[in-house]
């Protein structure tokens, strides 16, 4: 029952074969979600402008830029 080192190898790689994560497939659907999302999220923004509302609620990170703090707050 030799086998060639050759045949040894590759019968022991095919049967301990364990499934390996596809991040580059995983990365690709991210970015493809956040896409999306992002393009929902223009959609919604432009439908409240036509729609006359965009000046009366604007949105969160527009109010509020990050690292900017509210007039009257006290920093401790």
């Amino acid at each position: 029952m030799a086998c060639d080192l050759l045949e040894c190898f590759h019968s022991f790689k095919t049967r301990n074969a364990v499934a390996t994560p596809n991040y580059g497939y995983e990365k690709r659907q991210k970015e493809l979600a956040k896409k999306q999302k992002k393009e929902e999220k223009l959609k919604a923004k432009a439908e409240r402008k036509r729609s006359g509302q965009g000046d009366e609620q604007p949105d969160a990170a527009e109010a509020q830029a990050p690292g900017s703090e509210e007039p009257g707050a006290a920093a401790p």
